[in-house]
């Protein structure tokens, strides 16, 4: 049975011609630099909920997973211009609005390790939206609402970073009410 592999293995070589042979020497690519996923990104952090509103004092915890850029370009200059798509969820750890939300990511960088983000999509909430509005409750107005987020950000190592994160929901005067909503804290990143 050995003799048969070894033969049958020794005439795959021979026919596959001197290219695969040396194949078969080189190492295979680590895992590590090339990456599971290339491009994809998840990220969880806590957010401080809406400090400056009625429904202040509460702990936000937010997941987000991140896509690579849609397309390439040629010039690297203008990569910034090529957005990510995101989706995530933003829960409430006391009762209050909570929200889920997708859209698209731009990424700046400033140098190696620094850069700046700015994001733009839409959300559905929990939240209050009628006329009757709870005294620790924001008004909202109505779901789904715009949702837009900036952060600046440092690369730990090319896999790991850490970034300040503000994200605001609104319907942008669409509805009757529309105090919004907005977040504040501090998020890790982890690229495949």
């Amino acid at each position: 049975m050995i003799r048969t592999f070894t033969s049958l293995f020794s005439a795959l070589l021979v026919l596959s011609g001197p290219a695969a042979a040396a194949d078969l020497q080189r190492p295979a690519p680590s895992p590590a630099v090339h990456g599971v996923w290339p491009g994809y990104e998840l990220r969880l952090g806590v957010f401080a909920h809406d400090p400056w509103s009625p429904e202040k004092g509460g702990v936000d915890i937010n997941a987000e997973g991140l896509t690579p850029r849609l397309f390439g370009l040629e010039n690297p200059n203008f990569l910034p211009l090529v957005p990510r798509l995101h989706a995530g969820a933003t829960v409430n750890t006391a009762g209050k609005t909570s929200s889920v939300y997708a859209g698209f990511t731009w990424t700046l960088d400033l140098g190696e390790k620094f850069f700046i983000e700015g994001s733009l999509g839409g959300a559905f909430h929990n939240g209050k939206t009628g006329d009757l509005i709870y005294p620790d409750h924001n008004a909202l107005g109505c779901s789904p609402l715009f949702r837009e987020s900036a952060s600046i950000g440092y690369r730990i190592t090319p896999a790991l970073s850490v970034m300040a994160t503000v994200e605001h929901l609104s319907n942008s005067g669409l509805c009757s009410q529309n105090r919004g909503l907005t977040n504040a804290g501090v998020r890790l990143g982890y690229s495949f």
